[in-house]
């Protein structure tokens, strides 16, 4: 899962469109004044399109093995532990993940590497979490497999847990930086690709320049 989201993020199409693939990040984003609505309208509908699609064709290619009880579509569940442990481990994790790629991709010599830094955190969370909660962290990917394996009884979870968590991260961010601290919602944006965001990084670009000329000016 770390090197398909390594994969997505430096990809011509997630560097065109951030490479959120999930609707907690893209939420986020919107909440911090990156998105236009309308954009995260449709990022939103997406993602939940793009889970259920990925799920029936993971069912096509997989046939039984995915039915198995063993997988059962790769739901999300909480563990032995039980839903109290899940939804706080589920926040926590999405904390941290947004707090990551805010410092990161805020931060000019780290930028880009972000996705670097974000599927580091995924393979970390699976290794070490997955018994808790399951791992989901975006709400489109447990409602894909949810769908198709009729579990819904836990899925209030994932669709509440990780959107608290990564809002949260990002209420602290800004208390600590300011909501001009945020320069896009790109995931890597050290790239030729066209931004629809509302981007900071075109503003900055243009002061640089104009800094320039200044200075070449006065000399």
């Amino acid at each position: 899962m770390a090197l398909t989201a390594i994969c997505i993020i430096y990809s011509p199409w997630g560097k065109r469109s951030g490479a959120h693939f999930n609707p907690s990040v893209t939420l986020t984003f919107f909440r911090l004044g990156k998105i236009a609505p309308w954009d995260a309208f449709f990022y939103v509908l997406g993602q939940y399109a793009g889970g259920v699609i990925g799920v029936f064709f993971a069912a096509i290619l997989l046939s039984a093995s995915i039915r198995h009880p063993a997988v059962n579509y790769a739901a999300t569940r909480p563990g032995l532990a039980g839903p109290q442990v899940a939804f706080a481990a589920e926040l926590l994790m999405a904390f941290g993940l947004m707090s990551v790629v805010l410092i990161a991709s805020n931060t000019q010599r780290v930028a880009r590497f972000t996705g670097l830094f974000a599927a580091a955190l995924v393979a970390t969370y699976i290794s070490l979490e997955s018994p808790l909660s399951g791992m989901s962290m975006n709400p489109a990917r447990s409602f894909g497999s949810a769908l198709p394996a009729r579990l819904w009884g836990s899925l209030w979870i994932y669709f509440v847990a990780p959107p608290m968590g990564m809002l949260l991260a990002a209420q602290v961010y800004v208390w600590a930086r300011g909501a001009r601290g945020v320069i896009c919602a790109k995931l890597h944006h050290a790239n030729e690709q066209r931004c629809i965001f509302r981007c900071g990084y075109k503003v900055r670009a243009a002061a640089a320049n104009a800094a320039g000329q200044l200075s070449s000016a006065a000399i």
